[in-house]
């Protein structure tokens, strides 16, 4: 298959990622066929009429739709099962994160795909972010010299709901995986050692959920550089995605700009017009359609698989890592985890 082939691509699950997932979708030079399906079906039917594209009442419907490429939108614990019958149809997947609910979940379908030729891209769409991608090439190039600190945030306005709390999996699997993740991909180097508390001073539907709404973690990389990520579902003042790579030679900020919710109190600071990003759509809306575009052409077989599941089990060590440390108050080695 050839970039100029047209392709048809399915996509299960239509919540708010999925619906965007769906728009983006259908703007992609060579695809000429979305369908949709959902476990509501009702809803699929109205995100499928909403946006022109055909509509799947189930999943063997979608299936039998000789499909080029799957996008995977769906609650977490369908995805291993899914992303195993997709592969196992010859169909190229998209999921978005996480493989499994769990190491031992994710490890299963790594298990079962790894002699197969069939691309399964997982959704961490920071490592298609501009700011993130020359972050990236500036430490990679030599030109900040050898990093000494890492700080990275990722705080969200305000919680979700109780419900997704109780089945996120918690603050580091859910959130902090994707600092976790872009920390690797920007370095090049692997994590070795985690410390991590975390609080509950908001709502206390995340205690009752043995989860915590703010966390502070100290990460140790494999060359000595130290890494801090702070996050919090509790930032009113809007949606605060930073990365800071400071090094002995010079240093490279993600997530700096005008619309980034930091209120300088000092006298001559002129605060910036524009208004804070409100979320994760709005901040990454460009990221999200580079990661699909990617996608397209993983698909038609012009670019070799970006984000493997490997990828996404290695971020998923360091949240557990960084778990276990937060229960028993204690330096965690990720090599305990594995």
């Amino acid at each position: 298959m050839s970039s100029h082939q047209a392709i048809t691509l399915g996509l299960a699950g239509t919540g708010r990622i999925g619906t965007l997932h769906t728009e983006t979708l259908k703007h992609l030079p060579n695809v000429t066929n979305v369908v949709v399906t959902d476990a509501d079906a009702d809803r699929a039917r109205a995100t499928a009429t909403e946006l022109g594209v055909e509509f799947a009442p189930d999943l063997d419907t979608l299936f039998a739709a000789d499909l080029d490429g799957l996008v995977i939108a769906t609650a977490t614990d369908s995805h291993p099962a899914l992303i195993i019958r997709a592969v196992d149809a010859g169909i190229p997947v998209f999921c978005e994160k996480p493989v499994a609910a769990d190491i031992e979940g994710t490890r299963a379908v790594i298990d079962h795909i790894k002699h197969s030729a069939v691309p399964v891209q997982i959704g961490f769409q920071r490592r298609f972010d501009a700011g993130y991608r020359a972050a990236r090439a500036a430490i990679r190039s030599g030109n900040l010299g050898w990093l000494h600190t890492l700080r990275a945030t990722t705080l969200d306005p305000a919680p979700p709901p109780a419900e997704y709390v109780a089945r996120s999996g918690g603050l580091f699997r859910d959130c902090g995986v994707h600092d976790f993740d872009i920390i690797r991909w920007v370095t090049g180097r692997e994590v070795t050692e985690v410390y991590a508390i975390g609080a509950n001073r908001g709502e206390s539907f995340f205690a009752d959920a043995d989860d915590v709404d703010t966390a502070a973690v100290v990460l140790r990389l494999d060359d000595d550089t130290l890494a801090t990520v702070s996050l919090t579902r509790y930032n009113a003042a809007g949606y605060d995605v930073r990365l800071e790579a400071l090094g002995s030679k010079g240093n490279a900020i993600v997530g700096l700009d005008d619309r980034s919710p930091l209120s300088s109190v000092e006298p001559d600071h002129t605060p910036s017009p524009h208004l804070a990003y409100p979320g994760f759509i709005d901040r990454f809306r460009r990221a999200y359609t580079e990661e699909l575009a990617a996608f397209a052409s993983v698909v038609t077989g012009d670019l070799d698989n970006p984000c493997h599941p490997t990828d996404a089990l290695e971020a998923f060590y360091i949240a557990e890592a960084c778990e276990l440390s937060r229960r028993e108050a204690r330096s965690v080695k990720v090599a305990e985890v594995r």
